[in-house]
């Protein structure tokens, strides 16, 4: 494969590609000889803790801290010998990472870049669900409904077998936040059911080095973003629960579960609550900045009613 083809269809000369981490990878992938176990293993457990930080760090943090590993990784590549597979597969989930990080600061050029380069990583590595991550983080950045649907239903088909339940759970429960915003209670509901069923089998903390976010409060997120758009009854049952699990503290990935937990009380109608929720995320997203949060922090302000107009201008200063 020629290096021009790396990024076919983007608006990049080749020159460009091969002086970006996403071309540097790419010409890596048709390399390969030798690496000490030791090395391998240390780049590997930096992916995994690398999309552990993404739920703490602000994207302008981790950018630098993304692309750096993924350059380490890509140093290393032509030398991995037996760790080839493995390190591509690392790769390939650290430029999904890397795109996601700069879709959320508006280089989306860049960011379906590192997709394209990652699903590479998953073809050469022969690991369907590392396209799924690709897919699915892809789906965000999607402006056509139905090609969010698209993207997600391919990506659902890349996390079948074993091994995979904490992957399938988020593709899924992201296909139900899809469906749920064009109103297809009974895909979205399905969709869920398919998700809330995978997660009963998960483990994040074993599974794919990218699936240690999805953690129960990020299911917890999910849940809350499809009932909440649906005004399902099921609604409130689901946010006390989620408040129960977070208890006092604020968990890695509370801010996200905060923000879900205000949208969806606002758009369920409990004023009260959601107030007392969309305050304690505002200071949740303050302390603990996050690429997810600011997402959040928007529709939060979006839905404030008009007596809330300070607590509205304060959330749209965190997502600027």
């Amino acid at each position: 494969m020629k290096r021009r083809t790396v990024l076919e269809g983007a608006v990049l000369g080749a020159t460009a590609v091969a002086a970006e981490p996403w071309g540097r990878l790419a010409a890596a992938l048709r390399q390969g000889s030798r690496v000490d176990e030791a090395s391998a293993n240390t780049l590997i457990a930096r992916t995994a803790d690398l999309h552990i930080q993404e739920l703490n760090l602000s994207a302008q943090l981790l950018q630098h801290k993304v692309e750096s590993h993924l350059d380490a990784i890509t140093a290393v590549l032509p030398r991995a010998g037996r760790h080839e597979r493995a390190l591509t597969i690392a790769a390939g989930e650290t430029a999904a990472l890397a795109g996601w990080v700069a879709w959320d600061l508006g280089e989306h050029t860049r960011a379906n870049a590192y997709y394209k380069v990652a699903s590479e990583c998953a073809a050469s590595a022969g690991q369907p669900p590392l396209r799924a991550l690709a897919l699915t983080y892809a789906s965000y950045g999607n402006y056509d409904p139905k090609g969010k649907l698209g993207l997600l239903r391919q990506a659902a088909q890349d996390v079948r077998g074993h091994g995979n339940a904490a992957a399938a759970a988020w593709v899924h429960g992201r296909y139900a936040e899809e469906a749920a915003l064009l109103g297809d209670s009974t895909e979205a509901l399905k969709a869920l059911d398919r998700a809330r069923f995978a997660y009963d089998f998960a483990d994040h903390t074993s599974e794919q080095a990218w699936v240690r976010f999805v953690t129960p409060y990020r299911m917890d997120s999910l849940t809350l973003s499809v009932y909440g758009q649906l005004r399902r009854v099921e609604l409130t049952i689901t946010a006390d629960d989620a408040i129960a699990r977070l208890g006092g503290g604020l968990p890695e990935g509370g801010v996200v579960v905060l923000g879900d937990l205000a949208i969806a009380l606002l758009r369920g109608g409990n004023i009260d609550q959601a107030l007392d929720v969309s305050r304690a995320f505002a200071a949740a997203a303050q302390a603990k900045p996050n690429t997810m949060g600011k997402d959040r922090a928007r529709a939060v302000a979006a839905l404030l009613p008009a007596g809330e107009r300070d607590l509205a201008h304060h959330l749209r200063e965190l997502a600027a």
